[in-house]
């Protein structure tokens, strides 16, 4: 069956149906992942999107029970090159086209993918739409146009009511603004008894409960869209230690004065090469992030730049000059992509050790 793909500047792109039989719009965006498809579909970072994929054959190996970064995935559609229809993996249970529908995710195939990312990366992110072949141009066109889309992301993807993760050691409260399930998992793997909160939760909750440290999650959206989450941070951080990731990492500068900005098409991949700035070690990071703090504004009296992103110069991590805390914008969790940055969950749990030993 035919599908339409539309974009708000009047393109149209012509290509297969697979997935969910629905219209839907949302942000188009782009990741560069060669792999990891179910891991990026199921990412709550991408709340709202619809996600290009660049390579070009998706769904090859199918789904497995491993690899979910959510249960409930909420990106809005998956466009790619060409579609495995056939999947083969000794750990495939279900293929590509099967858990999308499952999932009530539309996709499309056949589109030239190459062309909408060359348009995406120099027009930017802009809003999209599936639509039916049969469909009425002109009238798809004026619903895309007049749709506003929705700024209460996070509190779409974050939990509602506390819950834990039991461990034996470090206490951790896990803030969720839309958290990948391999942030649980590099935690647990440290024997962390993790609580996992709402994106909403008072400094109050967090301190009563004591933790040994405090992760501030990844999630979608634009970081002033949760000022509940900035005001939050001010009122725990030197009480308790931090470590930020991506959406916690931007969250992290707003509250210390820094300012951010949205990008153009955004960082979406697993091969962005990051270098610490002490050293001049470059890690290769997963990313998935359509906002950057913006150096300029950036308070050195408070706040240290760790990180810098090789190819653009963007602030990909800071520490605070006087608090137990550090940030970074990229995904040290790795799932998908390189391992380069798990080291830094090493480095939370020395940082909790070494503030318990002086508190």
């Amino acid at each position: 069956m035919k599908r339409l793909l539309i974009l708000e500047d009047g393109t149209v792109f012509e290509g297969k149906a697979f997935g969910a039989e629905i219209d839907v719009v949302g942000e188009v965006v782009f990741t560069t992942s060669m792999t990891g498809y179910q891991e990026t579909i199921t990412d709550q970072s991408f709340n709202g999107q619809i996600i290009t994929f660049t390579y070009p054959m998706v769904g090859n190996y199918g789904i497995n029970r491993d690899d979910y970064e959510s249960i409930s995935p909420t990106c809005k559609g998956v466009i790619v090159k060409e579609h495995a229809r056939l999947a083969s993996n000794w750990r495939n249970q279900l293929t590509l086209d099967e858990f999308l529908k499952n999932k009530g995710i539309p996709g499309i195939s056949g589109i030239d993918t190459r062309a909408l990312t060359r348009k995406l990366r120099s027009a930017g992110t802009m809003k999209a739409g599936f639509i039916d072949a049969d469909d009425d141009l002109t009238h798809a066109f004026d619903q895309l146009k007049a749709t506003v889309l929705p700024r209460n992301q996070v509190a779409q993807v974050s939990t509602t009511k506390p819950y834990p993760s039991p461990g034996t050691g470090r206490n951790v409260v896990v803030i969720d603004f839309g958290l990948k399930h391999s942030i649980l998992r590099e935690l647990s793997k440290r024997h962390c008894n993790l609580t996992v909160l709402p994106y909403n939760t008072t400094a109050k909750t967090i301190l009563e409960l004591s933790p040994d440290g405090v992760m501030l999650t990844n999630g979608p959206g634009d970081p002033k869209d949760v000022p509940e989450a900035i005001e939050m941070i001010q009122q725990i951080q030197g009480k308790v230690p931090i470590f930020g990731i991506c959406l916690g990492h931007q969250l992290f500068s707003l509250a210390n004065g820094a300012d951010t900005y949205k990008m153009t098409f955004g960082h979406r991949g697993l091969n962005h090469p990051v270098r610490e700035v002490a050293t001049g070690k470059i890690d290769f990071t997963s990313q998935n992030h359509g906002y950057a703090v913006d150096e300029a504004t950036i308070d050195s009296e408070k706040l240290l730049v760790t990180h810098v992103e090789v190819n653009d110069g963007t602030v990909e991590g800071v520490r605070h000059r006087h608090y137990p805390a550090f940030t970074v914008q990229y995904h040290p969790d790795a799932a998908p992509g390189p391992h380069d940055g798990l080291h830094l969950f090493d480095e939370f749990m020395e940082m909790m050790d070494a503030w318990k030993e002086q508190g």
